[in-house]
């Protein structure tokens, strides 16, 4: 059995492996390549302690009106605003789930979000018998530990997102059952769900009605289609979902967008469209795993986000798991295999390129265990739930690196003054005689972030 000191020592090690690679334009850590990526964290590092942090002050007073003098402050950041996430499918799909406690305890740690799974034909498998019991109690344990929670797809136009039984009625048959599951779930979920990928993967696949025309016609992927219709069905998938819950953050999804020019360019025509017709999409989700097994460059990273970002989108990084299984890397960036040592680094990368990248406002995980994922290795987890070494890596960037713990005193005004990350706190005051109080805040980008608290 391997030890948890097998892992820190593995992640230890990865960090300094240099992968010798032959065949690629690029080398991977020929000098361009060095310099760029060197180049980038930088930005990126920068642009955190910009765009991710605040200006905060905060001062003390007694009952009287008088400064807290020299009293100790312990800063301790709980929460991060940024979404970090990850598909908790695990927990919904079988009567009896592997060792869900375990697999909550290692989730809670480094995760805020959650995504649960709304696939038509698993959700509904029998016309008018849904799973929406068996949602609840995994998206109250959700609530209870101040992780938020998300939907995953309302409408997919493909094999995989649509029951059988839909085959059985016409294309206007169809919408109104469509109309009704977007309808029902947003509407029911309302207090429990707070985030939708309405609309999954548009760009790529058919129309809701040629899908209807063509049900049983299993090539779904990589078909274009006119703009126009494709903005129809999602324009009414949208507004649906926002009659349903008019709160709700309301996403579309899409992939290929950070490799491929021409899919970034097919989904900046739809979202134009979109815009147009005031349809009320609230972000979009970017996909990060299509090509399989490529390794991206930061360039078009950075250039897909700024791109997307010029139009006013929020951009919710939706898919994303690199493998450790040692399957040959894509793309011509990086080469050589997807070792643990790899799925740590290319991680690092891109988890540094998104939290320093002001447009993006989550990232999730499309896997969290090794034991049940759809690209082998893609876990951040093993099959039996032990940290693997970019589980490590991610829990120092997300509870160390990135979360402020700062010790201060008040002095003779009573005041402290720091930069923390955005999020909720706790303010911890150890007064001179002895007694402690604490005070709950919230470090906003939207607000001032000055407090004044009257001691007891």
């Amino acid at each position: 059995m391997r030890t948890k000191y097998f892992y820190e020592l593995q992640t230890i090690i990865g960090f300094f492996v240099i992968v010798i690679f032959s065949l690629s334009p690029l080398k991977v850590y020929s000098q361009d390549v060095k310099q760029t990526e060197e180049r980038m964290m930088r930005q990126a590092d920068e642009n955190i302690e910009k765009y991710r942090k605040g200006d905060i002050t905060i001062q003390f007073i007694t009952p009287d009106g008088k400064p807290l003098r020299n009293a100790t402050v312990e800063i301790r950041q709980k929460t991060h605003d940024f979404l970090f996430g990850c598909i908790i499918f695990d927990l919904i799909r079988g009567e009896n789930p592997y060792k869900p406690e375990l697999f909550k305890e290692r989730f809670k740690k480094i995760f805020n979000l959650a995504v649960f799974p709304f696939y038509w034909p698993g959700y509904e498998s029998r016309q008018g018998f849904t799973q929406w019991e068996a949602m609840l109690p995994v998206i109250d344990w959700c609530k209870l530990n101040g992780i938020t929670t998300k939907g995953h797809p309302l409408v997919w136009a493909t094999q995989s997102g649509m029951p059988q039984w839909l085959s059985e009625y016409n294309v206007n048959e169809t919408e109104e059952l469509l109309k009704t599951r977007v309808l029902n779930i947003t509407s029911g979920f309302r207090d429990k769900i707070e985030l939708w990928d309405v609309v999954n993967e548009p760009i790529h696949v058919r129309t809701w009605k040629n899908k209807i025309r063509n049900f049983n016609d299993e090539n779904d992927w990589d078909i274009s289609e006119s703009i126009p219709l494709v903005a129809d069905y999602v324009e009414d998938a949208l507004r649906w979902a926002k009659q349903g819950n008019p709160k709700a953050t309301l996403l579309i999804n899409e992939y290929r967008t950070l490799a491929d020019e021409s899919s970034r360019k097919s989904y900046e025509l739809l979202l134009k469209e979109l815009k147009k017709r005031n349809a009320p999409l609230s972000g979009i989700g970017i996909q990060a795993h299509e090509p399989r097994q490529e390794w991206f460059s930061p360039i078009e990273v950075w250039k897909t986000f700024d791109l997307y970002w010029g139009m006013g989108f929020p951009i919710h990084i939706t898919e994303y798991h690199p493998q450790s299984s040692g399957v040959p890397i894509t793309g011509i960036w990086r080469s050589g295999s997807w070792t643990p040592e790899a799925q740590v680094e290319s991680t690092e990368q891109f988890v540094k390129l998104c939290f320093g990248h002001p447009g993006v406002v989550s990232i999730n995980w499309w896997g969290f265990s090794d034991r049940n994922i759809w690209l082998p290795g893609g876990g951040l987890v093993d099959e039996e739930y032990r940290p693997k070494p970019v589980y490590l890596m991610l829990d120092k960037l997300i509870n160390q690196t990135w979360k402020t713990s700062i010790s201060a005193n008040t002095g003779n005004q009573g005041t402290v003054s720091f930069r923390g990350f955005f999020g909720e706190y706790d303010i911890v005051v150890s007064k001179p005689d002895g007694n402690i109080e604490v005070f709950p805040v919230h470090v906003s980008k939207k607000e001032e972030n000055k407090w004044v608290f009257t001691t007891h």
